[in-house]
Order: C-alpha cells, then sequence, then structure tokens
C-alpha cells in the first residue's frame, strides 16, 4: 500500500487548516487515550485476543493511535477535518520523523479499519495481535 502524501499536500488542500496551539484539547485526546488503552488492556488480559472480538480490538487500537497523533497536531497547530482527515494525520508522522514502514502500517491499518466500520470486513486474531503489538510499540514514541 502506498504512503500518504506528504503533510504539506494537506495544508494545500484545506484538509489540515493552522490554528492556535489548543492545549487542553490536546491534553484531553491525551488522557482519553491513556484511558482507553488500559482498558483495552484490561480486556485483552481478561478475554484474550481471539476470532470475536478482532475487530473491535484493531478499531480501538486504530482510536488511540489517531487520538494521540491529533493531540500532537493540534499542540503544534494543526487540525486536519473532512474527506482524508485520518490519511492526513498519519501522514503527519513523517514529519515527525517516524520509519516508512510503521507509517505504512498504519496507513495499511487505516484501510482495513474502514473495511471494518464501512464495509463489514472480518479480520482475525492474528492481525488483531499484530494490532496490539504494534500499538504498545508506537505509543511510547508518541508522548
Amino acid at each position: 500500500m502506498k504512503l500518504p502524501q506528504e503533510f504539506e499536500y494537506y495544508i494545500k488542500k484545506g484538509v489540515v487548516r493552522k490554528i492556535t496551539s489548543d492545549k487542553s484539547r490536546a491534553q484531553f485526546l491525551i488522557k482519553e487515550s491513556e484511558v482507553s488503552l488500559e482498558a483495552l488492556k484490561e480486556r485483552i488480559n481478561a478475554m484474550g485476543i481471539n476470532d470475536k472480538n478482532a475487530n473491535s480490538i484493531i478499531k480501538d487500537c486504530y482510536d488511540i493511535m489517531l487520538e494521540k497523533i491529533r493531540a500532537k497536531l493540534l499542540l503544534n497547530g494543526h487540525y486536519a477535518s473532512g474527506n482524508y482527515a485520518h490519511e492526513a494525520e498519519i501522514s503527519y508522522l513523517k514529519k515527525l520523523e517516524f520509519p516508512e514502514n510503521e507509517i505504512s502500517f498504519l496507513n495499511e491499518l487505516r484501510y482495513f479499519r474502514n473495511s471494518v466500520t464501512y464495509y463489514g470486513k472480518i479480520l482475525n486474531r492474528e492481525y488483531a495481535q499484530k494490532v496490539f503489538d504494534f500499538l504498545t510499540k508506537l505509543v511510547p514514541k508518541l508522548r
């Protein structure tokens, strides 16, 4: 899967707007993502990851990662909305000098998450485990 465009592309297209740094909203997203991550870990510790909860775990992982990225964007005076907003948010990782393979994986996850949410795709336990492992690796880098 190809990588998102450069972040500046989304600014030029109006998907990303420059705003005043919004520290209070960013702090809310950071706290919310931390609470969601703890709840997810508790659920996985209690139930494990299986084919029945794979889609739910994948969507939760994706949401946690995007909340962390949005917080960074808000702190740095940017806000993405509308069509291609998630893609723009993921492209921001390029500016943060994340490795291309991590950006690619998160972009692939965006695609699969949309397939689950909008088209009824069923993903499996193995992919959910891979996504959760990626989440635990990525979150410290987004702090």
